[in-house]
């Protein structure tokens, strides 16, 4: 049975619970600021809106966010986001997901509650491969910048020994971002309470917990890339998984995933040194701005999944 999409509330919490999120709301509060609302269709190929709230009134949720700005339908008792202005699965694999600074939410979005500085990130996609995607790296330089549910994680970075040019690359582009980063060597682990950047060429890394998860597929890593056994081509997959096209020297990848509910680990890697310096590279906001993932080689971005099967 797939995981129902993270617009969804159960049928049983709806009665007590949406009623009072989406009809009356949670109470005047403080408020929070600097909010933005990101929607999107196909893993964030096409653009549906987009808008930034300066002041969100009160102790705001997600779904009242978006019922604010967007014709929002909705099924299920109010928990299910079944259409955004008018945008709707046109099949029974398409439906709306969304993201919270990066971060597949956990639960419906009647019951989430809006932080200052969250980037709320609205995608209708096909989910035939996945139905889940832990982590986006599209809301860059979210989650680094403001964390979730209101908690700001610290940054470690782990960097492979041969990889010291894009390492320090990353290190100065997260620190010109306002995010302090902390160094260490790769393997050491950056633990549940921290937001992990591993760098490193895909022999570097795949040993690790979190990099193996891309060997298994986008049913295990929500990554819609994975590399050859000893990591000297990169395979792009399109939605439904299947096989598009496959890089070899130089191809560089940015992504994100996590080993169950927490927060993510993000992955600057390639199938040599050459492709980690690219991937390193692109690791900006423009560059990564409304992608899922992203694969690279040289000047070429190559936004995943990719469209069309060979």
């Amino acid at each position: 049975m797939r995981r129902l999409p993270s617009g969804f509330l159960a049928a049983s919490a709806i009665a007590s619970v949406a009623i009072a999120l989406v009809g009356c709301g949670l109470g005047a509060g403080r408020g929070t600021s600097d909010v933005t609302v990101t929607v999107t269709r196909d893993f964030g190929a096409r653009s549906v809106g987009q808008l930034t709230e300066p002041r969100v009134p009160g102790s705001e949720t997600v779904m009242r966010v978006l019922e604010r700005h967007f014709n929002v339908g909705l099924r299920y008792g109010g928990g299910f986001v079944e259409s955004i202005d008018g945008v709707s699965g046109s099949a029974a694999r398409r439906d709306w997901f969304y993201y919270v600074n990066g971060i597949e939410a956990p639960k419906g979005a009647a019951g989430t509650t809006v932080h200052r500085g969250d980037r709320i990130w609205w995608d209708l996609h096909d989910w035939a491969a996945t139905n889940s995607v832990p982590a986006v790296v599209g809301s860059f330089p979210e989650p680094f910048l403001h964390g979730t549910g209101g908690k700001r994680f610290p940054t470690v970075l782990q960097c492979a020994s041969d990889v010291g040019a894009a390492c320090k690359h990353v290190s100065g582009e997260l620190s010109a971002l306002g995010v302090p980063v902390a160094t260490q060597l790769i393997g050491t682990g950056s633990g549940t309470d921290s937001l992990g950047v591993v760098v490193g060429t895909w022999s570097d890394i795949r040993a690790a917990i979190v990099a193996s998860l891309l060997q298994q597929g986008p049913g295990a890593s929500g990554v819609y890339a994975r590399f050859s056994p000893q990591g000297r081509s990169l395979t792009l997959l399109d939605p439904g998984g299947r096989v598009v096209r496959t890089i070899g020297s130089g191809a560089g990848l940015v992504a994100a995933t996590a080993q169950g509910p927490g927060v993510p680990t993000w992955l600057v890697t390639g199938t040599d040194v050459a492709g980690v310096d690219a991937a390193a590279a692109a690791l900006t906001p423009g560059a990564l701005r409304n992608h899922f993932a992203l694969a690279v080689q040289g000047p070429i971005r190559l936004p995943l999944p990719l469209r069309g099967a060979s």
